[in-house]
Formats: C-alpha cells, sequence, structure tokens
C-alpha cells in the first residue's frame, strides 16, 4: 500500500497536518539530541523525511522501513542516508548496538506494536533512548470534538484529493481514533522494561512524544 504513495507521501502528509508535521519533527530531535560518535535508528523512516533531521557530522543515522518504495524514493531523495529493510518486530540489528531509536507515526502500523516496542529495547544500547512521535488522544473537549469531526469527515475528503492513492489513507482516521490513549502507551513502555516512561502532549494531544531509556 505504501509503495503506491512513495513519491507523493511527504507532501500529502505536509498538507494533512497543515504543516505541523514539521514543528513535530523538530521536537523529536530536540529529544533525541544526536551527538558524534551515536547511532540513531529511525523506524518506519518511509522517505527519509523524519531521519535526515538527526544528520549531521559524526552521526551515523539508519532509516529503516517495511515498504521496499518508500525505501528506494528516500535513497534518490537522501543519499547521505542509510537505507535498510526491516520489519519492526523483527529488527535485523545486533542486540545494544544503537544509542536512540526513534519512530514517528509508524507504530499505530505495526501489527504488533508491543513486541516492536520490545525490539527497540533490543537494539538499543544501556543508557539509550527511545522516541515514539505517535497520533494520540486530545484531551481538551472543544477541540477533541472539532478534532473528531476532522478525523471522520474532513480528512477523507481531503486525501481522496491530494493523495495519489486514497485506499491507502483510507484507514487513517479509524487508526488514529482506535489507538491507545497517553497513559497507555507509557505502560507499554514500563511493561518491556524501559525505565522513566513518560510523555508530552504536541497540539492539544493530537501528537504525542513518549520517551524513555533503558537502563543501564
Amino acid at each position: 500500500m505504501f509503495d503506491t504513495v512513495a513519491e507523493s507521501y511527504d507532501r500529502t502528509n505536509d498538507l494533512l497536518s497543515f504543516g505541523q508535521d514539521r514543528i513535530w519533527r523538530k521536537k523529536v530531535l530536540k529529544l533525541i539530541n544526536p551527538q558524534p560518535g551515536q547511532t540513531i535508528l529511525d523506524l518506519a523512516a518511509g522517505t527519509g523525511s523524519s531521519s535526515i533531521v538527526f544528520a549531521k557530522k559524526g552521526v551515523k543515522v539508519i532509516a529503516s522501513d517495511f515498504s521496499e518504495g518508500m525505501l528506494a524514493v528516500g535513497r534518490k531523495r537522501h543519499p547521505e542516508l542509510e537505507f535498510v529493510f526491516a520489519d519492526a518486530t523483527k529488527l535485523p540489528f545486533k542486540d545494544a548496538s544503537v544509542d536512540a531509536v526513534t519512530i514517528s507515526f509508524g507504530l499505530r502500523n505495526v501489527n504488533q506494536p508491543k513486541l516492536a516496542i520490545q525490539e527497540m529495547l533490543r537494539v538499543l544500547k544501556p543508557g539509550g533512548k527511545v522516541v515514539i512521535c505517535e497520533f494520540s488522544q486530545v484531551s481538551v473537549p472543544v477541540i477533541k470534538s472539532f478534532y473528531n469531526f476532522y478525523l471522520k469527515r474532513v480528512l477523507p475528503k481531503l486525501s481522496s484529493l491530494l493523495a495519489s492513492n486514497q485506499g491507502a489513507y483510507e484507514y487513517l482516521s479509524e487508526s488514529i481514533m482506535a489507538w491507545p490513549n497517553q497513559a497507555e502507551l507509557v505502560s507499554w513502555l514500563s511493561e518491556a522494561g524501559f525505565k522513566d516512561a513518560q510523555y508530552k502532549n504536541l497540539s492539544f494531544g493530537v501528537v504525542a512524544l513518549h520517551h524513555a531509556s533503558k537502563g543501564n
């Protein structure tokens, strides 16, 4: 499904989020705070738009995804990045091999998200951090009503106009509304073995940044 929308994916997401996705990526970058000598693994990286923000001198960035179509587009747009095909539930990386793992708007699309979280913990070095940027649950009643209206009525119509393959976006509203709330995702991280799991709402909870660390 994602193979068919790879070329237009970034542009469509930018329009559907009214440009907020760029702000959200900067927040992820601030939490990761990549340092020279570190290796950053970006899961569900798509074409690399979420990965390129980590690229700086001395930092190794691995952009991984389950869609070969997305990876092919990414390799053309960002030849400076390393792109790797990877199933988030069975990562092709050694234990304790990366300093940070991040995934933006991808965990929701994984069939077994809890297993993916366990894999993130496995590949992290002791003291490493995980940052998950994902759509979440709006807590402010007035804004929640407006947002639900947008998800159910506006988003499907917008995606039909903007997306090259409407079917690739038909699931979007339902998957967002069915996704666990902020506190439940914190519990998933803690259950997997992460330490100091917490979250921060962005855009009134439209998106939440969850972050935690691996014990030493």
